[in-house]
């Protein structure tokens, strides 16, 4: 990420950092955690070839629908398509936190306005194999691949509404305890507790119920204080801002 240094953004550049540092001890507890929830969010350990071959097929698939614009089918795939070519890029896999390249921010970004393309088709019942996919990319985004502030934000409600879809058509303790994670980083706390309350019931026994409702109890600690920083984030830039418009040449001397 590429910031301004000067005045207050210095601050910004601290607390942005933060919050990706708490999004991705976040990532890094749904490894290690009780709950088997960390094989949602999974990249790929293809080669660059292997994204120039999804690259294309993306390619005859967009082909495909310009002919069937509204082919649900065909958008599925050009989703899971372009979601793996981003992956197939992606370094430092073995990490928790890849960097992700340009290319790979490019395909991702397609992959969602693919999605939302599909979405506007599926009517009741999307596919939730598929939007378990998103889910998990989107978060993984959020904790490694943001660019901005915004970015975060976006990516970090993507992954909630598109595991919302997985939860509500496949109820499980491992849907509805990731549905209630991104949905607390998402600022929807009630939302979260209702969700961390079902996914217990699907506990299978008391011992397992307390582990999970601990868990979830951490991570909801960790997305209030990823929720207040982003507040100050976004306090903090609009101060920043409106100085730039008073003065548009401060700073060039520092």
């Amino acid at each position: 990420m590429v910031f301004d240094t000067r005045g207050k953004r210095k601050h910004v550049i601290r607390v942005v950092y933060a919050i990706l540092a708490i999004l991705m001890g976040a990532s890094l507890f749904l490894v290690v955690g009780p709950v088997n929830i960390g094989s949602l969010i999974g990249g790929s350990s293809s080669t660059s070839n292997a994204a120039a071959v999804l690259h294309e097929q993306a390619e005859r698939i967009e082909k495909r629908l310009a002919q069937n614009p509204d082919d649900e089918q065909l958008l599925l795939a050009l989703t899971r398509a372009q979601i793996s070519a981003g992956n197939a890029q992606l370094e430092g896999l073995e990490t928790a936190a890849p960097t992700v390249p340009d290319g790979a921010h490019e395909d991702f970004e397609a992959a969602q306005q693919s999605w939302s393309r599909y979405l506007k088709q599926a009517g009741d019942e999307p596919s939730a194999s598929v939007a378990q996919l998103v889910a998990g990319t989107f978060f993984r985004l959020a904790e490694s691949g943001s660019r901005s502030l915004g970015e975060i934000e976006s990516n970090v409600a993507n992954a909630k509404a598109a595991q919302q879809i997985v939860a509500e058509q496949r109820p499980t303790l491992n849907s509805l305890s990731t549905l209630a994670i991104y949905q607390f980083f998402n600022g929807e706390f009630a939302a979260g507790d209702k969700a961390t309350k079902q996914a217990v019931a699907h506990a299978q026994e008391k011992t397992e119920a307390k582990g999970i409702e601990k868990q979830l109890a951490e991570y909801r600690k960790r997305a209030k204080k990823f929720v207040k920083q982003i507040e100050q984030v976004s306090k903090v830039e609009k101060e920043a801002n409106k100085e730039q418009l008073k003065n548009p040449f401060g700073g060039l001397g520092e």
